[in-house]
């Protein structure tokens, strides 16, 4: 299991509650499943519209099972911005 940090981003970190803390995980799914039993209600709904970095690399449509996750590596949960 690698140990690494979530951090959320707008609407993710303030259904959180906090701007990042630590997780043990494998891969993202397993981070993501993790976040699920830690955070329930808003932050849920909003994971289903994230998108994800995982040391600096967008995740894209990759399976989150597929997605490995490095010791000391972090996960940028990013929500849907608005903007112009």
């Amino acid at each position: 299991m690698a140990k690494v940090t979530v951090r959320y981003w707008a609407a993710a970190k303030a259904a959180a509650g906090v701007a990042e803390e630590p997780y043990e995980a494998a891969t993202l799914a397993e981070a993501l499943d993790a976040v699920r039993g830690r955070h329930s209600g808003d932050l849920t709904r909003v994971l289903l519209r994230c998108s994800f970095l995982v040391d600096g690399d967008p995740v894209g449509t990759r399976a989150h099972e597929t997605v490995r996750l490095a010791d000391g590596g972090t996960v940028e949960v990013l929500p849907p911005f608005a903007g112009g």
